[in-house]
């Protein structure tokens, strides 16, 4: 019998996961825990291991997706058992999510839950399913919303004629394809009349352009035409979701880091031969951010709507740049480790992301972001927060200038640090204590200060 594996919950509030790759095809031999696919939501990017071995039988759900969580998205066959050419996907019926009046019996089997689903949908009434319309779930209110479309005006895919967050990104992607012919239209020929939308568009004027797209872009015929990535579509729809739903709020002061300029310079070798890890300028960052955060529980909170959490636990975020997009580690307990373990810590999660090889729960359960924007050179920066977070703080390149100290002009290492903030839960007078903290903190260290 065929192990079916469900789409995972990636996260307590997440309902829903956007298949981003899969690892495994039909007929591939999978280990037990061996990553069988990415997923993708509006919290994190993780792998999922597969929770049996064997050999992959069929794919349930293409790249590309998003489906409720709990659904059926593969089944793993034993390695004696013959598997299927030809049955690498569901048809359309069964990839359609099931609503709640349509849930399969937890005792069926993986294929026996699609069909019963399936089956649910066909036999109810037209009526029944013109109701089920009006009733569309978070994700998709929040992704019209967004977008500025009507779902009353899409024709729903779903278990039972149901809109689904693929029926409003169609919608989206329609309009974006019809806006870029007509500008193709009229620039090849200035005289011709512009062309129509798709009829299967949705109405949208010129005031209402969705906001994922903005305005479209002008193609000329040497421009090459690259598709979104998906994990570059769903960073795409969290930066959106972010600006738009979170007051930001930006203040930023410049810190004298000499100190610990001098006292890098003078352990860094000796760091790397007994630790094995190179010493950078991110775990004496993280360690000033966790002693603010502890000073300032203010700002290690979550927005929640109509309430505000205080979180017990500082599990920093660590925003990092790889080959297939932003991704935001978490180092848990962060307080609890000294520089050398913020060091070890933060380099095993940046290496383990790079080659994509992080876990979900290396992705979950941060309560504040730091940014090493300074890497890149960057000297001021205007980072978007890590929602329902309430701060995200950039460290900036280090620069050496000529400053004013004691009346006297000297040359010191320089640099800035910057945050965003959620104005709903944060006043300036936190956020502004939280960073004088931060650039206390820095500023106390020299030579002499212990990193054990």
């Amino acid at each position: 019998m065929a192990e079916v594996v469900l789409m995972p919950q990636l996260g307590e509030s997440v309902t829903e996961g956007t298949i981003g790759q899969w690892l495994k095809k039909v007929g591939d031999e999978v280990e037990k825990y061996e990553s069988l696919l990415e997923v993708m939501t509006d919290k994190v990017n993780a792998e999922v291991p597969a929770p049996v071995g064997g050999i992959v039988s069929k794919i349930l759900v293409e790249e590309g997706q998003t489906v409720e969580v709990g659904t059926p998205i593969c089944e793993i066959a034993g390695a004696e058992e013959e598997v299927e050419s030809g049955t690498s996907s569901l048809q359309e019926g069964s990839q359609a999510r099931p609503s709640s009046e349509s849930k399969p019996s937890p005792a069926a089997t993986g294929t026996e839950q699609v069909q019963q689903a399936t089956r649910g949908g066909e036999s109810e009434t037209s009526e029944q399913g013109d109701s089920l319309r009006g009733r569309y779930s978070p994700a998709v209110r929040r992704l019209a919303s967004e977008n500025h479309i009507n779902p009353d005006t899409i024709t729903g895919t779903g278990a039972k004629g149901r809109v689904t967050r693929q029926d409003i990104l169609k919608a989206v992607s329609e309009h974006r394809q019809g806006a870029s012919e007509e500008t193709r239209s009229v620039s090849a020929e200035p005289q011709a009349q512009p062309t129509k939308p798709s009829a299967s568009a949705p109405s949208v004027s010129a005031a209402e352009m969705p906001v994922l797209q903005g305005a479209p872009a002008v193609i000329d015929p040497e421009d090459e035409i690259v598709p979104l990535a998906s994990v570059r579509k769903v960073i795409a729809e969290r930066m959106v979701r972010s600006k738009t739903t979170v007051p930001h709020a930006w203040l930023m002061m410049e810190v004298d880091v000499s100190g610990l300029v001098a006292l890098r310079d003078r352990v860094k070798d000796e760091f790397k031969a007994k630790e094995g890890v190179s010493l950078t300028y991110v775990p004496f960052m993280l360690r000033a951010v966790v002693q603010a955060l502890k000073a300032v529980p203010e700002m290690n909170v979550q927005w929640n709507g109509d309430s505000i959490v205080m979180k017990k636990r500082i599990n920093i975020g660590m925003a990092s740049a790889t080959d297939r997009g932003l991704v935001v580690p978490v180092i848990k307990n962060a307080d609890e480790k000294s520089i050398v373990g913020l060091a070890k810590a933060s380099q095993d999660l940046v290496r383990r992301a790079r080659t994509g090889r992080l876990t979900m729960d290396d992705l979950t359960g941060g309560t504040f972001t730091v940014d090493n924007t300074g890497a890149i050179g960057t000297v001021l920066t205007y980072p978007i927060i890590n929602a329902p977070e309430v701060g995200i703080i950039t460290m900036e390149s280090i620069v050496k200038r000529p400053v004013v100290v004691q009346d006297m002009v000297a040359i010191r290492s320089m640099m800035n640090i910057c945050i965003s903030f959620d104005h709903r839960a944060v006043d300036g007078a936190e956020a502004g204590k939280f960073v004088r903290l931060v650039k206390e903190n820095l500023e106390a260290i020299g030579p002499s200060t212990s990193i054990y």
